[in-house]
């Protein structure tokens, strides 16, 4: 059975990180291995939450598997919580990377603003996970991060593919491209550039990063190519989203994430 290892966190509510990745792999028939980098009580979306950061148990984890000799045929890396937590999963990444498809989702800002906590040390660390990468998932924000470009919302197609050629990645997946009443994912992958529009529905959700993050690299591992796996992760988001609100009204909460569950073993179809 095909491996993916998952470098993340994990929360006991909200569908994201470990949460979503757990089931949404397990869903295409591959194993989901994760090494867990902290322990919530609920996701930070939440007015509050706990957590236990286990970035000084990393090493000795990954001491453990090294002795189980793994091997992976991908790796995906999620939100890093420091500088040295980021260190940490870039020498994994060079440890375990031998034949594997590493994936970094660069979780560290949104919509003009970066998230908390996230100093100039901490973005480094994640802009250098992302050059580590063949596929990087940022929003258009991380993009620009990565690119060292200034965030609009009103940049182009051309921007877009110019900024995925500078960063250096063989592919960029960039997520949240909003266009009047539509949402679109950009894809650069070999010098081609394609984008996946989708109805724009009820603002935003947490988790859906991880979840496509997750789909698009199960679809990978079995064989699909990135344009085509792109394709059928956002087609499986929308419809997760178009449930929630089916069942929640217009008014969901967004930190609970997109109830996805229902959907699994549709998303090979």
């Amino acid at each position: 059975m095909k491996k993916i290892a998952v470098v993340n966190d994990i929360s006991g509510f909200g569908r994201c990180s470990l949460t979503a990745a757990l089931p949404v792999i397990s869903s295409f028939g591959l194993q989901c291995c994760p090494l867990v980098t902290g322990v919530y009580s609920n996701q930070t979306g939440y007015d509050s939450y706990k957590n236990v950061d286990l970035t000084d148990s990393l090493h000795s984890f990954i001491d453990e598997w090294k002795k189980l000799g793994a091997h992976f045929d991908a790796i995906i890396t999620g939100f890093v919580t420091s500088a040295k937590q980021g260190e940490i999963i870039a020498n994994f990444i060079d440890d375990f990377r031998d034949g594997a498809l590493v994936v970094v989702d660069p979780v560290m800002a949104d919509d003009g603003e970066v998230y908390d906590g996230f100093d100039k040390e901490r973005i480094n660390s994640v802009i250098s996970l992302a050059k580590k990468a063949d596929i990087i998932t940022p929003n258009l924000h991380e993009l620009c991060i990565i690119a060292g470009r200034e965030f609009s919302e009103n940049l182009t197609d051309i921007d877009i593919c110019d900024m995925s050629k500078s960063s250096g990645v063989d592919t960029v997946i960039t997520t949240g491209i909003k266009r009047d009443d539509k949402v679109l994912t950009a894809v650069y992958h070999g010098d081609e550039f394609e984008t996946v529009a989708q109805q724009k529905l009820g603002g935003s959700f947490s988790g859906t990063g991880d979840i496509l993050a997750s789909y698009v690299t199960a679809a990978i591992v079995s064989s699909d190519n990135v344009f085509t796996a792109v394709k059928k992760a956002c087609s499986f988001i929308e419809q997760a989203i178009r449930l929630t609100l089916a069942e929640n009204g217009e008014t969901p909460y967004r930190a609970e994430g997109v109830y996805f569950e229902k959907l699994l073993g549709f998303n090979l179809e």
